[in-house]
């Protein structure tokens, strides 16, 4: 299988399975991603997801080349069912990435090795981020005279300064994982052998955490960007009303003065 999914105390672990092929983006990888998003979404007992990567070369090399490409180029023909919806909507890989679809719940990246391209491009919509010390990160595209449109030009400069995403995005160097902590893209940078381990204890405590608080709080974090201060903060209390009168919001407090831990619901 190109994707595995698991779930396991409330937490879904996705794991792009095509290490023989640096975790590339094959139409069989990108179905099963959007499927197991829906999945994860829809799904109330899962409280976070957490990606990550087979092997230990490459955490996403971003497109097949040899697959995908060549599919959306015309080059060959649809084979399987995957091809054929990737055939008839050539843009449903920005679904599987993140780019084009609302998520609210809390997604953790696992980065297991190098996060090229259209693998890099898949960390934006991931909210905390644990990379390896060897790994490599980049947005090569201009180098080949084609652009990086998987929400690189407008998420990129939000979650870094601008001079170094414009470094990036121009020049097409590979960054270390090291300098893209500096950079504030990384929460973390560990051994290979401790990336899992670290992304684990991040979800273990957002699990713990009220459901429906989280999932607000990321919502009008990714709604409000952008958006005029008055207009933002008016959003924000209509995102914050709901979870003040829900049932979670009366066990929280509750718990803490009971000295217990809390029993979430998310009702």
């Amino acid at each position: 299988m190109d994707l595995l999914f698991e779930k396991r105390n409330g937490i879904a672990y996705l794991t792009l399975n095509r290490p023989e092929s640096r975790n590339s983006l094959s139409p069989e990888l990108i179905v099963d991603l959007i499927d197991a998003w829906e999945e994860y979404k829809k799904d109330n007992s899962l409280r976070c997801a957490i990606v990550t990567g087979a092997g230990a070369e490459s955490f996403c090399a971003g497109a097949d080349l040899t697959k995908l490409i060549p599919l959306l180029t015309g080059a060959r023909q649809p084979e399987t069912d995957a091809d054929k919806k990737i055939q008839k909507d050539p843009l449903i890989a920005n679904k599987a990435i993140l780019r084009d679809f609302d998520l609210f719940k809390p997604v953790i990246a696992a980065i297991n090795g190098h996060a090229i391209a259209g693998g890099m491009e898949f960390l934006y919509s991931m909210d905390i981020r644990i990379s390896c010390e060897q790994a490599k990160f980049g947005l090569q595209e201009a180098k080949w005279a084609i652009f990086p449109a998987g929400g690189s030009s407008v998420y990129l400069p939000q979650q870094i300064p601008y001079a170094r995403a414009m470094e990036i995005l121009l020049t097409g160097q590979l960054m270390s994982a090291q300098e893209m902590y500096e950079f504030g893209f990384l929460n973390r940078v560990v051994p290979a052998e401790n990336v899992m381990e670290e992304a684990e204890k991040f979800a273990a405590i957002i699990a713990k955490n009220g459901p429906l608080a989280v999932s607000a709080i990321k919502q009008s974090v990714k709604t409000n960007m952008g958006v005029p201060v008055k207009e933002a903060l008016n959003r924000e209390i209509e995102l914050a009303l709901p979870v003040f009168m829900s049932e979670d919001a009366v066990e929280g407090p509750k718990a803490f003065k009971e000295k217990r831990d809390p029993v979430f619901k998310g009702k």
